[in-house]
Protein backbone atom coordinates (compact mmCIF):
# COMPACT_ATOMS: atom_id res chain seq x y z
CA UNK A 1 0.00 0.00 0.00
CA UNK A 2 2.82 2.61 0.73
CA UNK A 3 4.04 1.57 -2.34
CA UNK A 4 1.46 1.93 -4.26
CA UNK A 5 0.96 5.94 -2.40
CA UNK A 6 4.43 6.77 -3.64
CA UNK A 7 4.18 5.59 -6.95
CA UNK A 8 0.52 7.55 -7.47
CA UNK A 9 2.16 10.59 -5.71
CA UNK A 10 4.96 10.18 -8.25
CA UNK A 11 2.33 10.37 -11.56
CA UNK A 12 0.60 13.50 -10.14
CA UNK A 13 3.97 15.58 -9.42
CA UNK A 14 4.83 14.41 -12.90
CA UNK A 15 1.50 15.23 -14.52
CA UNK A 16 1.52 18.57 -12.84
CA UNK A 17 4.48 19.98 -15.24
CA UNK A 18 2.75 20.61 -18.43
CA UNK A 19 6.31 21.07 -19.91
CA UNK A 20 7.81 17.69 -19.05
CA UNK A 21 4.57 16.16 -20.42
CA UNK A 22 4.75 17.43 -23.63
CA UNK A 23 8.66 17.04 -24.28
CA UNK A 24 7.57 12.93 -22.83
CA UNK A 25 4.88 12.48 -25.12
CA UNK A 26 4.14 14.80 -27.73
CA UNK A 27 7.92 15.78 -28.98
CA UNK A 28 8.65 12.26 -29.61
CA UNK A 29 5.91 11.43 -32.03
CA UNK A 30 5.86 15.13 -34.04
CA UNK A 31 9.30 13.91 -34.56
CA UNK A 32 8.63 10.71 -35.79
CA UNK A 33 5.92 12.56 -38.09
CA UNK A 34 8.13 15.34 -39.07
CA UNK A 35 10.86 13.26 -40.26
CA UNK A 36 8.73 10.52 -41.27
CA UNK A 37 6.99 13.07 -43.95
CA UNK A 38 9.86 14.38 -45.12
CA UNK A 39 11.80 11.11 -46.03
CA UNK A 40 8.74 9.14 -46.82
CA UNK A 41 9.39 8.73 -50.52
CA UNK A 42 10.15 4.98 -50.93
CA UNK A 43 11.97 5.33 -54.18
CA UNK A 44 15.85 5.31 -54.85
CA UNK A 45 16.89 8.83 -54.05
CA UNK A 46 18.24 10.68 -56.71
CA UNK A 47 21.32 12.11 -56.87
CA UNK A 48 21.62 16.03 -58.04
CA UNK A 49 24.29 17.01 -60.43
CA UNK A 50 24.58 20.31 -61.80
CA UNK A 51 25.76 19.83 -65.49
CA UNK A 52 27.04 23.46 -67.09
CA UNK A 53 25.69 24.29 -70.17
CA UNK A 54 28.35 24.16 -73.18
CA UNK A 55 28.68 26.43 -75.94
CA UNK A 56 28.12 23.80 -78.42
CA UNK A 57 26.81 19.89 -77.74
CA UNK A 58 29.32 17.35 -79.01
CA UNK A 59 28.53 13.63 -79.21
CA UNK A 60 30.65 12.74 -75.44
CA UNK A 61 28.20 15.28 -74.08
CA UNK A 62 25.26 13.87 -75.45
CA UNK A 63 26.42 10.04 -74.84
CA UNK A 64 27.19 10.97 -70.90
CA UNK A 65 23.58 12.76 -70.13
CA UNK A 66 21.95 10.26 -72.31
CA UNK A 67 23.41 7.64 -69.87
CA UNK A 68 23.15 9.61 -66.61
CA UNK A 69 19.30 9.40 -67.28
CA UNK A 70 20.48 5.37 -66.37
CA UNK A 71 20.95 6.26 -63.05
CA UNK A 72 19.68 7.38 -60.03
CA UNK A 73 20.65 11.58 -60.88
CA UNK A 74 18.85 14.35 -60.91
CA UNK A 75 20.58 16.28 -63.40
CA UNK A 76 20.56 20.28 -63.37
CA UNK A 77 21.30 21.97 -66.36
CA UNK A 78 23.01 25.67 -65.84
CA UNK A 79 24.71 28.44 -67.62
CA UNK A 80 28.41 29.26 -66.55
CA UNK A 81 27.73 31.88 -64.33
CA UNK A 82 24.48 30.39 -63.17
CA UNK A 83 26.54 27.35 -62.30
CA UNK A 84 29.37 29.55 -60.25
CA UNK A 85 26.63 31.60 -58.05
CA UNK A 86 25.39 28.21 -57.27
CA UNK A 87 28.44 27.44 -56.67
CA UNK A 88 29.28 30.19 -54.31
CA UNK A 89 26.76 29.41 -52.08
CA UNK A 90 27.65 26.27 -51.23
CA UNK A 91 24.05 24.72 -52.87
CA UNK A 92 25.95 22.11 -55.63
CA UNK A 93 27.32 18.83 -54.46
CA UNK A 94 28.98 17.57 -57.62
CA UNK A 95 29.23 20.29 -61.20
CA UNK A 96 30.25 18.52 -64.26
CA UNK A 97 31.90 20.53 -66.95
CA UNK A 98 32.80 20.08 -70.72
CA UNK A 99 36.70 20.45 -72.10
CA UNK A 100 37.54 19.98 -75.46
CA UNK A 101 38.25 16.60 -75.07
CA UNK A 102 37.03 15.32 -72.28
CA UNK A 103 35.12 16.74 -68.71
CA UNK A 104 35.78 18.20 -65.42
CA UNK A 105 34.30 17.17 -62.46
CA UNK A 106 34.27 19.01 -59.21
CA UNK A 107 32.98 18.09 -55.57
CA UNK A 108 31.73 19.97 -52.76
CA UNK A 109 34.11 19.30 -49.69
CA UNK A 110 31.60 20.77 -47.81
CA UNK A 111 29.21 18.05 -48.83
CA UNK A 112 31.58 15.06 -49.17
CA UNK A 113 29.30 12.37 -47.68
CA UNK A 114 26.67 13.08 -51.14
CA UNK A 115 29.59 14.32 -53.31
CA UNK A 116 31.66 11.10 -53.19
CA UNK A 117 28.50 9.21 -53.85
CA UNK A 118 27.57 10.94 -56.89
CA UNK A 119 30.92 11.01 -58.27
CA UNK A 120 31.46 7.58 -58.26
CA UNK A 121 27.64 7.03 -60.26
CA UNK A 122 28.98 9.73 -62.49
CA UNK A 123 32.38 8.14 -63.47
CA UNK A 124 30.32 4.44 -63.88
CA UNK A 125 28.24 6.40 -66.28
CA UNK A 126 31.16 7.89 -68.11
CA UNK A 127 33.02 4.82 -68.55
CA UNK A 128 29.71 3.27 -69.85
CA UNK A 129 29.46 6.71 -72.74
CA UNK A 130 33.15 5.95 -73.86
CA UNK A 131 32.04 2.33 -74.50
CA UNK A 132 28.89 3.58 -76.31
CA UNK A 133 31.12 5.97 -78.75
CA UNK A 134 33.57 3.36 -79.53
CA UNK A 135 30.54 1.17 -80.62
CA UNK A 136 31.61 -1.41 -77.81
CA UNK A 137 28.53 -3.39 -76.33
CA UNK A 138 26.79 -1.83 -73.43
CA UNK A 139 27.27 -3.28 -70.32
CA UNK A 140 24.31 -4.30 -68.69
CA UNK A 141 23.87 -2.55 -65.07
CA UNK A 142 23.11 -5.04 -62.22
CA UNK A 143 19.60 -4.53 -60.93
CA UNK A 144 19.69 -2.50 -57.57
CA UNK A 145 16.49 -3.53 -54.67
CA UNK A 146 16.31 -1.36 -51.67
CA UNK A 147 16.00 -3.44 -48.20
CA UNK A 148 16.70 -3.97 -45.07
CA UNK A 149 19.02 -7.02 -43.42
CA UNK A 150 15.72 -9.28 -42.57
CA UNK A 151 13.51 -8.27 -45.98
CA UNK A 152 11.54 -5.68 -44.32
CA UNK A 153 8.12 -4.37 -45.26
CA UNK A 154 8.56 -0.89 -44.34
CA UNK A 155 11.56 0.63 -46.37
CA UNK A 156 11.14 4.00 -45.66
CA UNK A 157 13.14 6.51 -43.34
CA UNK A 158 10.12 6.51 -40.51
CA UNK A 159 11.23 2.64 -39.84
CA UNK A 160 14.38 2.66 -39.24
CA UNK A 161 13.58 6.38 -36.94
CA UNK A 162 11.09 5.01 -34.61
CA UNK A 163 13.48 2.16 -33.07
CA UNK A 164 16.18 5.55 -32.71
CA UNK A 165 13.37 7.65 -30.92
CA UNK A 166 12.28 4.58 -28.73
CA UNK A 167 16.12 4.63 -27.79
CA UNK A 168 16.52 8.26 -27.07
CA UNK A 169 13.19 8.28 -25.37
CA UNK A 170 14.86 6.02 -22.98
CA UNK A 171 18.20 7.71 -22.71
CA UNK A 172 16.50 11.16 -22.10
CA UNK A 173 14.08 9.44 -19.28
CA UNK A 174 17.11 7.92 -17.39
CA UNK A 175 19.41 10.73 -17.80
CA UNK A 176 17.24 13.72 -17.24
CA UNK A 177 13.93 12.62 -15.56
CA UNK A 178 15.59 9.85 -13.54
CA UNK A 179 19.08 11.61 -13.01
CA UNK A 180 17.92 15.25 -13.19
CA UNK A 181 15.32 15.08 -10.48
CA UNK A 182 16.90 13.18 -7.90
CA UNK A 183 19.74 15.80 -7.94
CA UNK A 184 17.26 18.35 -7.72
CA UNK A 185 15.49 17.26 -4.76
CA UNK A 186 18.62 17.11 -2.94
CA UNK A 187 19.57 20.31 -3.87
CA UNK A 188 16.49 21.91 -2.81
CA UNK A 189 16.22 19.62 0.56
CA UNK A 190 14.13 17.46 -0.15
CA UNK A 191 15.96 14.07 0.51
CA UNK A 192 16.76 15.75 3.98
CA UNK A 193 13.31 16.38 5.13
CA UNK A 194 12.65 12.47 3.35
CA UNK A 195 15.42 10.88 5.64
CA UNK A 196 13.40 11.82 8.77
CA UNK A 197 10.06 10.46 7.54
CA UNK A 198 9.47 6.17 8.02
CA UNK A 199 9.32 6.26 4.33
CA UNK A 200 11.96 3.58 3.75
CA UNK A 201 14.58 4.52 0.70
CA UNK A 202 13.45 1.32 -1.06
CA UNK A 203 10.00 2.91 -1.52
CA UNK A 204 10.98 6.08 -2.57
CA UNK A 205 13.05 4.84 -5.38
CA UNK A 206 11.35 1.70 -6.60
CA UNK A 207 8.11 4.03 -6.69
CA UNK A 208 10.15 6.31 -9.09
CA UNK A 209 11.65 3.29 -11.38
CA UNK A 210 7.93 1.89 -11.25
CA UNK A 211 6.58 5.35 -12.37
CA UNK A 212 9.26 5.65 -15.39
CA UNK A 213 8.46 2.39 -16.12
CA UNK A 214 5.09 3.06 -16.91
CA UNK A 215 5.96 6.64 -18.44
CA UNK A 216 7.95 4.44 -20.89
CA UNK A 217 5.32 2.04 -21.75
CA UNK A 218 3.14 4.73 -22.81
CA UNK A 219 5.88 6.43 -24.63
CA UNK A 220 6.38 3.53 -26.99
CA UNK A 221 2.86 2.08 -27.29
CA UNK A 222 2.16 5.72 -28.38
CA UNK A 223 4.83 5.61 -31.18
CA UNK A 224 3.83 2.00 -32.59
CA UNK A 225 0.57 3.49 -32.80
CA UNK A 226 1.47 6.48 -34.85
CA UNK A 227 3.96 4.84 -36.66
CA UNK A 228 1.52 2.12 -37.69
CA UNK A 229 -1.44 4.18 -38.03
CA UNK A 230 0.59 7.25 -40.41
CA UNK A 231 3.22 5.19 -41.90
CA UNK A 232 2.10 1.33 -42.05
CA UNK A 233 5.30 0.36 -40.10
CA UNK A 234 4.29 -2.95 -38.22
CA UNK A 235 6.45 -4.76 -35.75
CA UNK A 236 8.21 -7.84 -37.52
CA UNK A 237 9.50 -9.97 -34.86
CA UNK A 238 8.19 -11.39 -31.48
CA UNK A 239 6.59 -8.66 -29.19
CA UNK A 240 8.36 -10.65 -25.99
CA UNK A 241 11.80 -10.26 -27.82
CA UNK A 242 10.67 -6.72 -28.42
CA UNK A 243 9.70 -6.56 -24.45
CA UNK A 244 13.04 -7.79 -23.51
CA UNK A 245 14.88 -5.95 -25.29
CA UNK A 246 13.45 -2.40 -23.71
CA UNK A 247 13.22 -3.93 -20.63
CA UNK A 248 17.05 -4.26 -21.11
CA UNK A 249 17.24 -0.60 -22.41
CA UNK A 250 14.79 1.00 -19.52
CA UNK A 251 17.27 -0.85 -16.45
CA UNK A 252 20.57 0.47 -17.92
CA UNK A 253 19.38 3.93 -18.64
CA UNK A 254 17.53 4.71 -15.35
CA UNK A 255 20.83 2.74 -13.57
CA UNK A 256 22.84 5.38 -15.49
CA UNK A 257 20.61 8.09 -14.52
CA UNK A 258 20.86 7.01 -10.32
CA UNK A 259 24.68 6.76 -10.49
CA UNK A 260 25.14 9.94 -12.64
CA UNK A 261 23.46 12.27 -10.11
CA UNK A 262 25.71 11.03 -7.06
CA UNK A 263 28.18 12.75 -8.81
CA UNK A 264 26.70 16.39 -8.72
CA UNK A 265 25.06 18.65 -5.69
CA UNK A 266 23.22 20.77 -8.52
CA UNK A 267 21.38 20.93 -11.43
CA UNK A 268 23.55 22.61 -13.44
CA UNK A 269 26.71 20.09 -12.93
CA UNK A 270 24.60 17.52 -13.26
CA UNK A 271 23.36 19.29 -17.05
CA UNK A 272 27.20 19.00 -17.61
CA UNK A 273 27.87 15.70 -16.05
CA UNK A 274 24.87 13.92 -18.44
CA UNK A 275 25.67 15.86 -21.57
CA UNK A 276 28.82 14.40 -21.59
CA UNK A 277 27.07 10.74 -22.59
CA UNK A 278 24.03 12.21 -24.04
CA UNK A 279 25.25 14.15 -27.03
CA UNK A 280 28.16 11.61 -27.75
CA UNK A 281 25.27 9.17 -27.45
CA UNK A 282 22.24 10.64 -29.42
CA UNK A 283 24.67 11.41 -32.32
CA UNK A 284 26.58 8.54 -32.99
CA UNK A 285 24.50 5.90 -32.09
CA UNK A 286 22.67 5.91 -34.86
CA UNK A 287 19.26 7.11 -33.21
CA UNK A 288 18.68 9.56 -36.91
CA UNK A 289 21.34 8.05 -39.30
CA UNK A 290 23.82 5.24 -40.06
CA UNK A 291 28.04 5.62 -39.47
CA UNK A 292 28.20 4.01 -42.42
CA UNK A 293 30.67 6.37 -43.65
CA UNK A 294 32.30 7.35 -41.00
CA UNK A 295 35.69 5.87 -39.70
CA UNK A 296 36.25 2.42 -38.86
CA UNK A 297 37.70 3.08 -35.68
CA UNK A 298 34.59 5.17 -34.83
CA UNK A 299 32.18 2.87 -35.94
CA UNK A 300 33.84 -0.03 -33.99
CA UNK A 301 34.55 2.05 -30.29
CA UNK A 302 30.95 3.22 -30.61
CA UNK A 303 29.34 -0.06 -29.83
CA UNK A 304 31.06 0.48 -25.79
CA UNK A 305 28.04 3.28 -25.55
CA UNK A 306 24.97 1.41 -24.34
CA UNK A 307 22.86 2.92 -26.90
CA UNK A 308 24.23 1.58 -29.75
CA UNK A 309 24.17 -2.04 -29.17
CA UNK A 310 20.55 -1.05 -27.47
CA UNK A 311 19.43 0.08 -31.45
CA UNK A 312 21.19 -2.57 -33.54
CA UNK A 313 18.97 -5.05 -31.07
CA UNK A 314 15.83 -2.99 -31.11
CA UNK A 315 15.82 -2.53 -35.02
CA UNK A 316 16.88 -6.31 -35.32
CA UNK A 317 13.58 -7.39 -33.42
CA UNK A 318 11.55 -4.63 -34.59
CA UNK A 319 12.01 -4.04 -38.68
CA UNK A 320 13.75 -7.71 -39.39
CA UNK A 321 12.22 -9.76 -37.18
CA UNK A 322 15.72 -11.38 -35.73
CA UNK A 323 16.51 -13.33 -32.83
CA UNK A 324 18.41 -12.27 -30.52
CA UNK A 325 21.38 -15.03 -30.98
CA UNK A 326 23.38 -12.51 -32.57
CA UNK A 327 22.98 -9.43 -30.85
CA UNK A 328 24.10 -11.71 -27.63
CA UNK A 329 27.65 -9.55 -27.51
CA UNK A 330 25.89 -6.30 -28.17
CA UNK A 331 22.99 -6.73 -25.00
CA UNK A 332 25.78 -7.99 -22.87
CA UNK A 333 28.01 -4.65 -22.87
CA UNK A 334 24.02 -2.90 -22.26
CA UNK A 335 23.72 -5.50 -19.27
CA UNK A 336 27.13 -4.73 -17.91
CA UNK A 337 26.44 -0.83 -18.25
CA UNK A 338 23.60 -1.58 -15.83
CA UNK A 339 25.22 -3.53 -13.00
CA UNK A 340 28.22 -1.15 -13.06
CA UNK A 341 25.58 1.61 -13.05
CA UNK A 342 23.65 0.11 -10.56
CA UNK A 343 26.25 -0.64 -8.37
CA UNK A 344 27.61 2.38 -8.18
CA UNK A 345 23.88 4.59 -7.58
CA UNK A 346 23.42 1.81 -4.54
CA UNK A 347 27.06 2.72 -2.73
CA UNK A 348 27.24 6.39 -3.63
CA UNK A 349 23.77 7.14 -2.98
CA UNK A 350 22.98 9.89 0.03
CA UNK A 351 19.50 11.41 1.18
CA UNK A 352 21.69 14.95 1.91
Amino acid sequence: MLLWRQFLMEWKLYSRDRAAMFWTFAFPILMLLGFGVIFRGGDTPRLSVVWVQPAQMTPKDGALLKTLEQFPTRLITLSPKEAETRWAKGETAVQIESTSDSFRMKVNSYLLAQGQMTAQVVQQAFLISQSQLQGQPLPKLIPVSMESPGHAKAANYAAFLLPGLLGMNLMSMGLFAVGMVNVSYREKGKFRRLAVTPLPKWIFLLGQVMHRLTVTLIQTIFLLIVGRLVFGIENQGSYMLLAVVMVIGTACFMAMGFALSSFADTSETYAAISNLLFFPMMFLSGVYFTLDGAPKWLQQSVIALPLSPFLKALRAVYNDGAALTTHVFGLGIVVIWTVLCFGLAVKRFRWA
